[in-house]
């Protein structure tokens, strides 16, 4: 006589992220997804960059300054990435940092930029750096709740500051304090702060 009929066994294996930095040997899919990035809003360039710039990248790479290119990585491929680096070049800028991260599209949805924003602030929280800054193209929800996942708080929105793909659009700035943040006193390079601000001077 047939045994009770059994459930068929189901398997779920959860895919592994692995944030760490970059290689050379990454490059060219790190090209490959910023490529794709660049014919939509999300980045104001128009076109990719090629992969001999981001060796240039990669080369300038410095921990100790907020100078990072990360890959997350699934199943031996690169999914994204996420780098920080200069803000303006002025040298009273110097501890701040400009940050960015973009997914490929195969793994949107999937925690990668979760990841990848996890590992870029463990690191810049570990360097004396004062905050974080990113620019983000308006409407982006899902950028939105990434920001706000990982501590940013909206600063301003610069109205039609690009123009790209026939039309003009916002930009949305939002600012994150790193929390490795010396005392102004302890930053070499820092004007004085009871220095007085020249009226009509360019701060930016």
């Amino acid at each position: 006589m047939p045994g009770p009929a059994r459930a068929p066994i189901c398997s779920f294996v959860e895919l592994v992220t692995v944030v760490r930095e970059a290689r050379e040997s990454d490059l060219e899919a790190v090209a490959g997804i910023y490529a794709d990035a660049a014919l939509t809003p999300a980045t104001f360039d128009l076109e990719g960059q090629p992969v001999q710039w981001w060796r240039e990248v990669l080369a300038a790479a410095d921990a100790a300054a907020g100078h990072l290119l990360l890959v997350a990585e699934r199943e031996g491929e690169v999914a994204g990435y996420a780098k920080s680096g200069t803000f303006k070049v002025k040298p009273a800028y110097h501890t701040t940092v400009e940050i960015s991260a973009y997914v490929h599209a195969d793994h949107r949805g999937a925690g990668v930029g979760d990841a990848l924003y996890t590992g870029l602030f463990e690191r810049l929280d570990a360097t004396p750096l004062r905050l974080a800054v990113a620019g983000v193209t308006r409407p982006n929800e899902a950028s939105d709740r990434l920001h706000r996942r990982h501590g940013f708080t909206e600063v301003g929105t610069f109205h039609g500051v690009g123009v790209k793909l026939g039309r003009a659009w916002d930009v949305q700035w939002l600012e994150r304090p790193l929390r490795g943040a010396a005392d102004l006193e302890d930053l070499a390079g820092m004007p004085n702060a009871s220095t007085p601000i020249q009226e009509e001077s360019d701060a930016g």
